[in-house]
């Protein structure tokens, strides 16, 4: 009977796929928890009720989900402004998980309306300004734990009370976080079977277990089943409402943009087609549940997802299993967790905020349009030191003032502005009879037509992923491209390492000078696209073709 729902040729990979996903989201859960200021318990809620759920019902079949970096501190910030407001977080309580329950439901009316075709609009500034700064504000708030104090609640807080880590740190907490930090850096070395953050989770745990030193510890963590945490949601001060309702869409939409990019990831290591809508409703799904569990929500889990896919899992079993093995060490293991130091916590979150920082992007600032640079370095500013809602809408809202601008000022110049034709149906210009007539089952020819801008990379890497496996080459008409900004940079540099993963050759023709300007500065070219394989116009590259493949 069970065949015909599962193919249970998968279930060694599942179980195996599931488990190591589930061992490393346990240390996570626990750390995002603390963070978040619920507690660690409220980390392995939302760990096992998104995990489960989203898995259950989402639309990525290897996706192992759970609270995330950017959720976290988008909760920690709701948290803070919800005991401003209440004066405790007993009080607080109401109106954090009335939060967390709208957050779900928007993103689950995101994945009924199709909002998923317009979160590929968000610009690569924004984005990557936002995961930068959330990044950042991850070191800054675990600061003062890996030294043994309280951290101050926001970040410019932490920078003003730096003086104060030199008059009453705690020396020990500062070695036991110092040592997670390394064994975290340093045990791949050794192995990567074993995730590192679960050895130092539990070998400077143990280590400080037995040592008779002094360090704050995570405390009594609630075992057995939660109960419901639905008392006084309607009774919250009407004031309130404009708090849940900001950050219930904040965390809908970072859910989303999150939980969609894992997918991607997913895509391209299983070859598979995630379904972006049912996506958007699994997590939705998922994070009510957490929420009226008293856990803090989540989105697709990249690391999880991936160690998942290695590990074996295949179906949405692996996912399920993976939240399953948390209940179990909730149930079992609670009591255990409750002497982990925070110092170890801070020193696995430390580097986890590091690896969210876009270095990319960051690296690339002095050489992409400065507009996007500058829209970046607000976006991130405002996010680590401002407001996490208005950092989102400041930055596109720049970004779009900015495309705006480009636009009119091609209009006025007579150029055209098109979209991204797909291959089927694409007629051949006039120059490229010859060659279309002849070889046009080995060499495509892909015209791009005006600015290449955020608004289009993700048809345009659509389009290259729709070229035929028999393809040798091909080439990209960049004739009729005046202006290519960060996101098409990225875009066309992803989609030329795909073409080589499949060995197929991507010449360029007819670049301008600004297109050619930012590639050769980020490397493009020469790294990915030789000087050789530039060509200003068709019939060169022709000729180099004939001449390579032998035609």
């Amino acid at each position: 009977m069970l065949s015909s729902f599962y193919d249970t040729k998968n279930l060694k990979g599942d179980l195996t796929g599931g488990l190591v996903a589930g061992v490393v989201a346990l240390p996570l859960a626990l750390a995002f928890g603390v963070q978040s200021g619920l507690g660690a318990i409220a980390g392995l809620y939302g760990a096992i009720a998104v995990g489960i759920f989203a898995a259950i019902f989402g639309g990525t079949a290897t996706q192992a989900s759970g609270p995330t970096g950017p959720m976290t501190v988008v909760s920690a910030a709701l948290v803070v402004k919800a005991i401003e407001l209440t004066g405790s977080v007993e009080a607080a309580m109401p109106i954090i998980i009335l939060t967390f329950l709208t957050g779900g439901i928007i993103q689950m009316l995101f994945g009924f309306i199709n909002i998923a075709g317009y979160i590929k609009y968000f610009p690569y500034p924004v984005v990557s300004g936002f995961m930068s700064g959330v990044g950042l504000i991850i070191i800054l708030l675990q600061i003062f734990p890996l030294f043994g104090m309280v951290s101050p609640k926001n970040t410019l807080k932490v920078l003003g009370d730096t003086p104060l880590l030199l008059e009453g740190f705690n020396w020990q907490a500062l070695v036991l976080g110092s040592l997670t930090v390394f064994i975290y850096y340093t045990f791949p070395k050794i192995t990567k079977a074993i995730p590192s953050a679960l050895v130092a989770l539990i070998a400077v745990s143990v280590v400080a277990y037995f040592l008779p030193w002094q360090v704050p510890i995570i405390g009594d963590i609630p075992s057995g089943l939660p109960s419901l945490k639905l008392n006084g949601i309607l009774d919250i001060d009407s004031s309130a409402y404009a708090l849940v309702a900001e950050y219930a869409l904040v965390l809908a939409v970072l859910g989303s943009i999150d939980s969609l990019l894992t997918s991607v990831i997913a895509d391209n290591m299983t070859k598979t087609k995630h379904n972006s809508n049912r996506e958007l409703i699994g997590q939705g799904i998922g994070n009510m549940v957490a929420a009226i569990f008293g856990g803090i929500p989540g989105a697709g889990a990249t690391k999880g997802t991936v160690v998942n896919i290695n590990s074996g899992g295949k179906t949405r079993l692996s996912g399920v299993l993976h939240g399953l093995f948390l209940a179990a060490v909730l149930l079992g293991l609670s009591g255990l967790a409750a002497y982990i130091p925070l110092a170890v916590l801070a020193g696995i979150l430390i580097p986890i905020g590091f690896k969210i920082i876009d270095t990319k992007g960051l690296k690339h600032l002095l050489a992409v349009p400065r507009a996007d640079a500058v829209v970046l370095i607000i976006v991130l500013l405002m996010t680590t030191f401002g407001s996490l809602i208005q950092a989102v809408g400041i930055g596109v809202i720049l970004a779009s003032l900015l495309f705006m601008k480009r636009a009119s000022d091609l209009g006025e110049k007579g150029l055209e502005v098109g979209t991204l034709a797909g291959f089927d149906g694409e007629q051949p210009w006039k120059d490229e009879q010859e060659l279309y007539n002849t070889f046009k089952d080995q060499i495509y020819i892909k015209h791009l037509y005006g600015p290449l801008f955020f608004g289009f990379t993700s048809h345009f890497q659509e389009t290259i992923k729709a070229l035929s496996p028999e393809v040798k080459a091909l080439i990209i008409r960049l004739d009729r491209v005046p202006y290519i900004d960060q996101s098409g940079l990225y875009a066309l540099e992803n989609a030329v390492l795909d073409l080589e993963k499949r060995d197929v050759r991507v010449v360029l023709t007819g670049l301008q000078e600004q297109p050619k300007d930012k590639l050769e500065s980020i490397d493009i070219i020469p790294d990915l696209v030789s000087e050789s394989e530039t060509f200003e116009t068709i019939e060169e590259a022709f000729e180099y073709l004939k001449n390579h493949f032998k035609l």
